[in-house]
């Protein structure tokens, strides 16, 4: 029988600054107001495709964890070897698998280091590096807004008919870059202008969601739901004013009912009890307002062997992403969407060794591929979409990535 690989977790103590410590190269993170995971190296990776992608994921997952000899002088949540996940939007379309090599982590002032093998303690970065892109050239179009637009109309049309409820379009934008894209000064200029997001890297795949899929700790569940979209005016007092439209907005709260709907009926055969607040509150972020809603729940203590794994297989795609009846707005989406979405709107986040873990939707992101980057944004359309509306929110999304890039 062969070895058992050592997986050592010692605790740190000190405040990191997590994003600055990657180095050059493959990294991997999930931070959210500067507390969350890092991770570098490639321990090992896969793909995975089809409609059992979340349990292909486990079991690839389980396989590596059964060679492991885990030391953990820290414990708790996120504590220990992380499997860094990044789904697709389809399961036609391949997800991403990474155990990093080493693993830096940090909550409430807490920090601590984890890594694979037998080497002594890897040494982190004394200072983070300045790191900075040449000027990116956007491949703005206007006959492929003007194509969109068409579609939203096309998609209005569809629900107006009584084919569908509520579906979700997106649109993607490309950039070419003189030299190969550095992530890291993106993901530090998201993390300072995003506070409040996830910002995530997996892959290539680098973003900041203001949505969380599903966070699963000591058994209890929680999914923060986002639908219905203003965009900022940059006046205070005019953006109160707007939120508080967005709060009676008809068309925007019925777009964010579809969503949490969609959410809690997917949890509920998993808990005991589920908390559904009766009215969603307006999420500021620097460039944007959503109404959200945070569901929670307290899984079943019989169902034991539920999983994160469990758990994404009946949350994904949700009514944010997708639209509702699921099964028909995705019908719709591949009939109009007219792209890949790739990972674009698939979960994206950890799962650690006890099965718990932070996964957000893949939003606000973009693809980057050595010197270009393909970046992302949908809308949730419903009977009362205006299509150069919604063309206008899709361009205020676009801005998070656009900044971050500049």
């Amino acid at each position: 029988m062969p070895s058992l690989i050592p997986v050592t977790t010692v605790r740190l103590g000190e405040h990191l600054p997590l994003l600055d410590l990657l180095p050059k190269g493959e990294n991997f993170s999930w931070v959210r107001g500067g507390d969350g995971v890092v991770g570098w190296g490639v321990y090992a990776s896969t793909t995975v495709k089809g409609a059992n992608r979340f349990n292909d994921a486990r079991t690839w997952w389980h396989s590596h964890l059964e060679k492991f000899a885990i030391t953990n002088n820290v414990q708790g949540s996120a504590t220990g070897p992380i499997l860094f996940s990044s789904f697709s939007f389809s399961p036609d379309e391949e997800s991403v698998l990474v155990i990093p090599q080493v693993i830096v982590g940090m909550t409430s002032g807490i920090s601590w280091i984890t890594w694979i093998g037998s080497d002594s303690q890897p040494q982190l970065i004394d200072a983070p590096e300045k790191v900075s892109n040449s000027t990116l050239t956007w491949n703005e179009d206007d006959l492929a807004s003007e194509h969109w637009i068409t579609r939203v109309a096309q998609a209005v049309a569809k629900i107006h008919s009584g084919d569908i409820e509520k579906v979700v379009l997106a649109r993607d934008l490309s950039a070419t870059s003189a030299q190969v894209i550095d992530e890291r000064s993106a993901l530090r200029n998201l993390s300072a202008a995003y506070p409040s997001t996830w910002v995530f890297s997996v892959a290539g795949l680098i973003g900041a969601t203001p949505e969380l899929l599903l966070r699963l700790k000591r058994g209890m569940v929680t999914s923060r739901v986002l639908a219905g979209t203003i965009s900022k005016s940059g006046d205070d007092a005019r953006d109160l004013a707007l939120a508080g439209s967005l709060a009676r907005s008809s068309k925007d709260l019925e777009e964010h009912e579809y969503a949490v709907r969609s959410v809690a009926d997917a949890l509920e055969p998993f808990c005991s009890s589920t908390n559904i607040p009766e009215t969603p509150f307006v999420l500021h972020l620097a460039n944007v307002m959503h109404l959200a809603t945070d569901v929670t729940g307290a899984l079943i203590e019989s169902k034991s062997n539920v999983d994160v794994f469990t758990l994404l297989n009946q949350l994904h795609p949700s009514a944010a992403v997708c639209g509702t009846p699921t099964d028909k707005a995705a019908k719709v989406i591949s009939e109009i969407e007219s792209m890949s979405r790739g990972r674009y709107a698939g979960p994206v986040g950890w799962i650690d060794a006890r099965g718990d873990g932070e996964l957000g939707i893949a939003l606000r992101c973009g693809q980057i591929s050595e010197n270009t980057i393909q970046i992302y944004a949908g809308c949730g359309i419903v009977a009362g979409s205006d299509p150069e509306k919604e063309l206008a929110e899709s361009e205020a999304k676009f801005s998070a990535m656009k900044s971050a890039l500049a």
